[in-house]
């Protein structure tokens, strides 16, 4: 009983912080979540920041077991704990896909293209 009351508490944690990143999103994160949202691409439905297991992710589609994460200049302090999170969730099936916050606000139709071409893969 008293490990499914921790496990709730992590779980309303992890909702309550995911709520928090939502309405703290970076000018890079709004940009792309108006390229994602609505089925807008290739009638996928992502949705942003979702916590999935002990990870937020930043964007997630479910159905294509695609996960989509922005990094900005502090994640190049943080790889190994980005690499740790990108397999696990490699581990529970998901494809991850990396841009730099730079990439989507100069670059954002390469982005999407890069995404399309995932989404167009079917997962093995």
């Amino acid at each position: 009983m008293r490990e499914a009351k921790k496990q709730d508490k992590r779980t309303s944690n992890h909702t309550a912080k995911a709520r928090h990143l939502r309405h703290q999103a970076t000018d890079a994160e709004k940009k792309l979540w108006r390229l994602l949202r609505s089925r807008q691409l290739a009638t996928c439905k992502f949705r942003r920041q979702v916590p999935v297991g002990r990870f937020i992710v930043d964007f997630i589609c479910f159905e294509k077991r695609l996960v989509l994460e922005l990094d900005g200049g502090h994640h190049q302090e943080q790889a190994a704990y980005d690499e740790q999170r990108t397999t696990w969730l490699e581990a529970q099936g998901f494809r991850v896909l990396r841009f730099w916050n730079h990439q989507v606000l100069t670059e954002p139709d390469a982005v999407q293209e890069a995404i399309l071409l995932m989404v167009g893969q079917e997962f093995s």
